[in-house]
């Protein structure tokens, strides 16, 4: 008897279930970089559905973040504790997010997505009621069914195009749509409400939602990798780890949202404080960074997805924009003039959306039958900075005002450019 058999059996067990996750979810360079990538018209009339539920899944939060004050006058409440409540969809998104990971491998997404626009579709019609404990319990769900909905539609609308170079476009146009969505939603549900108010726009949103559901159920294709490698549950997470750079990227996304996302949160007051600009004036500048973050986002996610863009661009870009973004991070906080708060406020945006569309495009090229997992993870990630940062930050502003709250920003892009490093091109992982 040799008591050291066990030991490299399992090592040996190990290694085979890299090696077949490794062959299981990685794409053939070769087929993919003979493809032509179809036009941004031609991909998103391919995924319009995925498309226009990117769209929708914004809209409850949207409305509730508009109309605010409306909505705490009509609950006798303050606004700080309506306003707090926004707070629980980010601790439902970070939980479900996880735990719906592994789903998306196994079941179709664009079943997933039906099911998560049905739950937005309910919240919906409970954010009508004016109690706090129904807004509570809105703020919970559409937070669920937001981690859910929005991995899989960049997932199904993947899945489209199988292992083509299209497959990692078809998903930064999602995120790329959600973006643009985000900077004209507010005056797209300001104008509507003015005939039937706060409630009229939630109920509208449950039946777009309603309406979409049956073609999101029926959102199949050819493509879809998870129907041929099924993965369980818990195998899910062990192929996604033994995905070389995987790891790496989630990280990547965690310290880019919780930097930019933070830096979002207080940007108003910094504009108020230190150049004067009012509410109505501050709404430039919320476009302007909304705006440049769609053109970077849209502009980055076709170069980086082009057959001839191998994985040394996309890392180039991720890098340099993540550099970027913190010498752009300097100048507004220390901008001596208003333009030159908003050139670098511009260039922010621009630079963390090129980050954004990098980490989505690498992580569909290499995680093939796991990108389900991988695009929900992900996602997990930015709820978890997005939350992470603005804590971060607003403990930043109290002890050393915008200065320390930059600090904290800064520290948060440092971590995201140190995992970037760590993430290396599939070329130089042989």
């Amino acid at each position: 008897m040799s008591e050291g058999h066990p030991q490299p059996d399992k090592s040996m067990k190990q290694d085979q279930t890299a090696e077949r996750a490794s062959s299981r979810t990685a794409p053939d360079p070769s087929k993919a970089s003979a493809e032509r990538l179809p036009s941004d018209i031609r991909i998103a009339g391919a995924v319009w559905p995925a498309l226009l539920a990117s769209v929708v899944g914004l809209l409850p939060f949207t409305v509730f973040s508009t109309f605010l004050v409306q909505i705490a006058d009509a609950t006798g409440e303050s606004d700080a504790a309506v306003g707090a409540l926004r707070g629980l969809g980010g601790v439902g998104a970070v939980l479900v997010g996880v735990a719906v990971a592994p789903l998306i491998g196994r079941i179709a997404p664009g079943r997933i997505a039906a099911a998560a626009l049905v739950l937005l579709a309910v919240a919906s019609v409970l954010g009508t009621v004016p109690l706090l404990p129904a807004l509570a319990a809105f703020c919970l769900v559409i937070g669920v069914s937001n981690a859910a909905l929005y991995p899989a539609l960049s997932t199904a609308a993947a899945d489209r195009f199988g292992d083509a170079p299209a497959a990692g476009r078809a998903a930064t146009l999602v995120m790329s749509t959600q973006t643009l969505a985000a900077t004209l939603a507010a005056p797209l549900i300001a104008f509507p409400a003015l005939w039937w108010g706060w409630q009229g726009d939630l109920i509208a949103i449950a039946v777009v939602a309603s309406l979409l559901t049956p073609v999101l159920y029926r959102y199949r294709s050819e493509n879809h990798i998870g129907e041929q490698q099924r993965f369980s549950y818990l195998e899910a997470f062990r192929v996604l780890a033994a995905v070389p750079g995987a790891r790496p990227l989630i990280l990547v996304a965690f310290g880019r949202a919780g930097a930019f996302m933070g830096y979002l949160a207080y940007l108003a007051p910094f504009y108020a404080d230190s150049f004067g600009l009012t509410p109505e004036m501050f709404a430039f500048v919320w476009t302007l960074s909304g705006g440049a973050f769609f053109l970077g986002h849209l502009v980055a996610g076709r170069l980086v997805n082009v057959p001839a863009a191998s994985d040394r661009r996309a890392h180039l870009a991720m890098r340099t924009s993540l550099l970027t973004a913190l010498l752009a991070l300097v100048g507004v906080y220390l901008a001596p003039e208003l333009w030159v708060a908003l050139v670098a406020t511009a260039v922010l945006s621009a630079s963390h959306a090129v980050v954004a569309a990098a980490v989505v495009t690498l992580l569909v090229r290499r995680c093939g039958a796991a990108r389900g997992t991988a695009l929900s993870l992900n996602a997990s990630g930015m709820s978890l900075g997005l939350f992470l940062g603005t804590a971060a930050g607003g403990a930043g502003l109290v002890v050393a005002g915008y200065l320390g709250a930059a600090l904290v920003f800064a520290l948060l892009t440092l971590f995201a450019l140190g995992a970037a490093l760590k993430s290396r091109p599939q070329s130089l992982m042989a």
